[in-house]
């Protein structure tokens, strides 16, 4: 195995004593930064507050490197920081943890090979013709490396960091106090709900015996389905810490912004189509829409479904609330609309008269676009830009406690992502017909 002095190639710290000294060293490199910042506005006649002193463009720097060298549950949460939390951080902390959404360093090929010895044996090479050290993707559990066997299979497996799942806990806290200790997260933001919902994300996608399973699921549920492909799981090579599938040759979904407008509409509706089936029909919720799992095929006009990780059962009482909300939507009804969302906690009595006034507004300037036959069209920016301003304004208002239920928080998630995607692709949608389908 070569590659190894390619700069992302960087070791994965394992065990926690030793992720726990990084965190460590990080942790004394920003004070010692900071304090030095602190010193130097003070001498200038400044009076420095603890944010200006730790974000400094050095201490930026240092603390994306060694989260992304770091991977598992440090990166994760500075993702989901990034993406949960940034429109209550500081600007400047959120734009330093923004690339961590899409940076990753991946193992050096000696790693590799102790990994895939301790999960294959050691003749494990014998059972390849071919096996690319360097991956064709990295992220914050594992890398995935394309490869064909002695036999004749194309695949992509799926290699966790060592030391990930036993790390995940302990990483999670002590990046906590690493953010609470430097100032960089407001005071007002309770870390406690970001923190149980990445602990227990993370150890279901450090768990690949289950996402295997979950792989199999959907696969077995969109087998006849000529719109989508699903990877198929061999069992042979797979175990807790190695997912190997097939390999499915295939372009980044965000190249479709270049397809034209018939091709960009029909992709986003079939996604949008496919969480609704997800919700009402499969009760089971690929609950991660990361753009990256979802891929195309522009020759087949397919779209390829990766990454089962964060795959939700859904209790048969939640799926009959979020049908609720359906045949008012597409009556308009603000009122019953209003009654469904609180039936599903979005909507709770405890917030503000004026919190809950904004929320339907809101509510109410998306739903009457959204049922116009002819299409709701994703390319709006203006109406897209107003909604996520409103947003941001409501998720920055310390009156407003109210967190849903957590099976509510991914259905929410995933709706969200979606309508990023179409946002991005510029789709118009007929979603009167998708909700008339299900009501």
């Amino acid at each position: 195995m070569t590659d190894a002095d390619d700069p992302r190639s960087r070791a994965v710290p394992t065990g926690r004593a030793a992720r726990a000294a990084r965190m460590g060293g990080l942790a004394g490199g920003l004070l010692g930064s900071a304090a030095a910042a602190g010193a130097k506005q003070l001498l200038q006649g400044r009076r420095p507050t603890p944010r200006d002193m730790f974000l400094t463009p050095s201490n930026a720097h240092r603390l994306t490197q060694q989260l992304s060298q770091m991977r598992g549950a440090a990166m994760k949460m500075g993702q989901l920081l990034s993406l949960e939390a940034g429109d209550l951080l500081t600007p400047e902390l959120a734009a330093v943890l923004r690339p961590l959404q899409s940076q990753a360093h991946f193992m050096p090929p000696a790693q590799l090979k102790t990994v895939l010895t301790t999960a294959w044996g050691a003749d494990f090479t014998k059972r390849f013709k071919k096996f690319d050290v360097r991956p064709i993707a990295a992220a914050s559990i594992g890398q995935v490396h394309r490869a064909q066997t002695r036999d004749g299979r194309d695949l992509a497996i799926k290699v966790q960091y060592p030391g990930i799942r036993d790390s995940i806990d302990s990483d999670l806290s002590n990046l906590a106090s690493l953010m609470r200790l430097s100032g960089m997260v407001p005071k007002e933001l309770d870390l406690k709900p970001l923190l149980e919902d990445a602990r227990q994300q993370l150890h279901e996608e450090a768990d690949y015996d289950q996402e295997a399973c979950s792989l199999r699921q959907f696969g077995d549920l969109l087998k006849d389905d000529p719109d989508f492909i699903v990877p198929t799981v061999h069992d042979d090579l797979s175990n807790r810490d190695i997912l190997a599938m097939d390999f499915v040759p295939s372009e980044p979904i965000d190249t479709l912004e270049d397809a034209d407008q018939d091709t960009r509409n029909r992709m986003a509706e079939r996604l949008i189509a496919l969480m609704m089936r997800e919700v009402f029909s499969f009760h089971l919720v690929q609950s991660d829409p990361n753009f990256a799992n979802f891929r195309w095929q522009p020759d087949t006009g397919k779209l390829v479904l990766l990454d089962f990780g964060a795959t939700r059962r859904l209790s048969p009482d939640l799926v009959s609330r979020a049908r609720d909300i359906l045949q008012p939507a597409l009556a308009n009804d603000l009122t019953a609309l209003a009654e469904a969302l609180k039936g599903l906690g979005l909507l709770a009595d405890a917030l503000p008269e004026n919190t809950r006034a904004e929320i339907m507004d809101m509510v109410a300037r998306a739903n009457a676009p959204m049922l116009d036959p002819a299409g709701f069209d994703f390319g709006d920016t203006s109406l897209v830009s107003d909604l996520r301003d409103r947003g941001m304004a409501l998720g920055r208002d310390r009156s407003i406690q109210h967190i849903p239920p957590t099976d509510v928080l991914y259905l929410q998630r995933k709706a969200a992502g979606l309508f990023l995607l179409a946002t991005r692709l510029r789709a118009q949608v007929n979603l009167r017909d998708l909700f008339q389908h299900y009501r």
